[in-house]
């Protein structure tokens, strides 16, 4: 007889969140303990994603949820992207295992989807540069950020297009002004921005924006693009 688990629901398959609660903020700046590879060439993505590289090997990551929560946004990507790789990174460790099991429960009741997102338990704010190679990323998404911590060096790599929101005013102009003054980036048109699909997702996709949305809140969005003559040749 199949013995049920308890910490997913009976009628989903779904990993329920009570078992996986966590503090709401993780303070990135101590030292918590989990394998971090020495660099890109030492991550093996062979272990996130087995069914999707066994037809293309040579598949890289391309779009980075950096303090992911507990996925939402990545749920809603891969289908809108089935042919990208993307992975969560999270500090959380119950959040991270929430993650882990929500993707596995979702590939076991798809079959065929959901095999090109996976999630990674690391510390951003210092090893982002371990797991991509210069050049490497199209999108990040720095989505309802903790705007406890925001006076530290922020290592952030990327080629294309960063997206954030936040519900904080103070920490969504500070984003939005280091984007702004930075030389390699420039603001995204709203002609381009109303033809992204992905940027309709950066208020309702997170658990952090429907909160958001159903107490009626404010929000605050910027979305910049690395400038094509700053790009690695």
């Amino acid at each position: 007889m199949e013995v049920s688990n308890p910490t997913h629901s009976k009628t989903t398959g779904l990993p329920r969140k009570r078992f996986y609660r966590a503090r709401a903020h993780s303070n990135p700046l101590s030292d918590s303990h989990f394998p971090v590879p020495v660099s890109p060439s030492q991550f093996d993505c062979t272990v996130h994603y087995p069914q999707f590289l066994k037809s293309d090997s040579s598949k890289k990551i391309e779009f980075a949820d950096i303090g992911c929560g507990f996925g939402g946004l990545l749920i809603s990507l891969s289908t809108l992207f089935p042919d990208t790789l993307m992975i969560g990174m999270e500090l959380r460790d119950k959040v991270t295992e929430y993650v882990k099991e929500r993707i596995l429960a979702l590939r076991a009741s798809n079959p065929g989807h959901y095999e090109n997102v996976s999630v990674v338990r690391t510390n951003s704010m210092k090893y982002i540069p371990n797991y991509f190679e210069k050049g490497q990323l199209t999108k990040m998404f720095f989505l309802f950020p903790d705007p406890h911590f925001k006076e530290k060096n922020h290592r952030r790599r990327s080629r294309w297009i960063i997206y954030t929101i936040t519900d904080v005013e103070e920490l969504g102009v500070w984003m939005k002004s280091c984007l702004e003054g930075h030389p390699l980036f420039e603001a995204l048109p709203e002609d381009e921005l109303e033809a992204d699909p992905v940027v309709k997702l950066l208020s309702t996709a997170t658990e952090e924006g429907q909160k958001v949305e159903r107490n009626e809140g404010q929000t605050f969005r910027a979305v910049y693009r690395r400038i094509a003559s700053s790009l690695p040749h």
